[in-house]
C-alpha cells in the first residue's frame, strides 16, 4: 500500500534532515501550522508526528499535537501533550496558556488560574492572560478580582476592546449601569463598524436600565437589521416603547417574540398589558390566561383584576387579588387595588342604580 503523498518515511525524513541542516523541521512546522489553520487535522497530526520522529522533544510539535487534539474535542489528549511539553520547557507560554484553556473548558477554574498566574510571572502585562484571568473571576462571581484584572489590562491598553466589554459586564452585574455604559460606549467607539450583536444589545439594555429609552432604540434596531428574530433585541425594543408609553409598537414587538416563544410567561403578560392599555380587553384577558396556563404569575393576576375592576366586577377582581396576595403578600399595588375595589363595591351596593 502506498504512503500518502504528504508524508515521507522516517528514513527519508532523516536523510533530508541531515542534508539541509535542520531546515526540514522548520518547513514541517510551518506546514503543520497551515494544516491547523485550514482545519485539516489529520494532515496536521501526521506532520507533527514526522517532526517528533526526528526530535521527540520538539516543543512546537507537541503544542501542535495538543492544539489538534483540542480542536477535535479531546481535552485529555490535549492536556497530555501540553504537560509533556512543559516537562521539557516548563515556561513555554503556548503550552501554559493552552493547558489553562483546557482546564477552563473543563470548568476547572482554580487550576486554570494557577497556570495563568505563572504566565504573569513571565510577563505581568500579557493582555491575553490578564483578560483570561478576569473572565475566570467574573464567571466564578469574584467580581472584585475580575474588576482588578480588567483594569490592569486597560492600564496596559486603555482601548483594549475585550477588557472594556468585560469590565462593562462586571459593572452591569454590580448594577452600576452608568459605569457599564461608559465602558461599553468606549468599546463601541474603538470599532464602530464592528456590529457586535452582544455589545449592541448590552448598550441598549444599559440605557434601558437608566430609563434612556429613546437613546436605546437605535441599538436594538441595529441588531434587528442583522437578525430580525433576535429575542433580546425584540424584548429590549418592546420594553423601550413600553417605557415611552407607545403601546402599539410595543405590542407589535411582543407579538413577534411570541411567534417564536409562545409560552414565554413574561412576554405573554407584557403583551396582555399593552392590549389592556389599548382597550382591547378581551384579547388582553386571553393573553393573561395563556400566561397563567404556563404558571402562576403575579402580573397576570393583577392585569385580570384591573380588567375586572374596569368592568365593575369587583368581587372577581378581589378574587384575582387574593391570588396575588398568596404569591406576594407584600405587594403594595395589589393592596391598593383591593382597597379601591372594596370601596367601589360598597358604593355600588349602596347605590343600586349605579350597578
Amino acid at each position: 500500500m502506498t504512503q500518502p503523498a504528504q508524508r515521507h518515511s522516517p528514513a527519508t525524513i532523516s536523510q533530508f534532515a541531515a542534508l539541509d541542516g535542520g531546515n526540514l523541521l522548520a518547513q514541517l512546522s510551518q506546514k503543520g501550522n497551515q494544516f491547523l489553520k485550514e482545519g485539516s487535522l489529520d494532515e496536521a497530526e501526521r506532520t507533527y508526528r514526522d517532526i517528533l520522529e526526528l526530535e521527540p522533544t520538539n516543543s512546537y510539535a507537541l503544542v501542535g499535537m495538543a492544539r489538534a487534539a483540542k480542536l477535535r474535542g479531546d481535552l485529555p489528549a490535549a492536556e497530555g501533550f501540553y504537560l509533556q511539553c512543559l516537562q521539557i520547557t516548563p515556561y513555554n507560554r503556548f503550552a501554559l496558556i493552552g493547558l489553562a484553556d483546557c482546564y477552563r473548558s473543563d470548568g476547572a477554574w482554580t487550576k486554570a488560574l494557577g497556570i495563568w498566574k505563572k504566565c504573569l510571572s513571565l510577563d505581568d502585562k500579557d493582555l491575553s492572560v490578564l483578560t483570561r484571568m478576569a473572565d475566570a473571576y467574573r464567571r466564578t462571581k469574584r467580581l472584585d478580582k475580575a474588576q482588578q484584572m480588567y483594569e490592569r489590562a486597560l492600564a496596559v491598553d486603555p482601548h483594549h476592546r475585550y477588557a472594556l466589554v468585560g469590565l462593562g459586564y462586571v459593572h452591569y452585574e454590580l448594577r452600576d449601569y452608568a459605569r457599564a455604559l461608559s465602558c461599553w460606549s468606549v468599546a463601541h467607539q474603538v470599532d464602530p463598524d464592528h456590529h457586535d450583536v452582544h455589545l449592541l444589545t448590552s448598550l441598549g439594555n444599559c440605557l434601558r436600565k437608566l430609563n434612556q429609552y429613546q437613546t436605546a432604540l437605535p441599538y436594538y434596531q441595529n441588531v434587528l437589521q442583522q437578525d430580525d428574530s433576535n429575542f433580546f433585541a425584540l424584548f429590549g425594543l418592546a420594553d423601550c416603547y413600553r417605557g415611552l408609553c407607545q403601546q402599539e409598537p410595543s405590542l407589535a414587538c411582543w407579538e413577534r417574540i411570541l411567534v417564536q416563544h409562545p409560552t414565554n410567561r413574561i412576554v405573554l403578560t407584557r403583551c396582555a398589558d399593552a392590549l389592556r392599555q389599548l382597550g382591547r380587553l378581551e384579547l388582553a384577558h386571553t393573553r393573561y390566561q395563556q400566561a397563567l396556563a404556563v404558571g402562576a404569575d403575579v402580573y397576570a393576576y393583577l392585569g385580570l383584576a384591573l380588567i375586572a375592576k374596569q368592568q365593575g366586577q369587583y368581587a372577581l377582581a378581589l378574587d384575582y387579588l387574593a391570588q396575588v396576595n398568596a404569591l406576594d403578600p407584600s405587594n403594595d399595588r395589589a393592596q391598593r387595588l383591593a382597597a379601591q375595589c372594596q370601596v367601589a363595591s360598597s358604593r355600588a351596593a349602596n347605590n343600586p342604580q349605579r350597578r
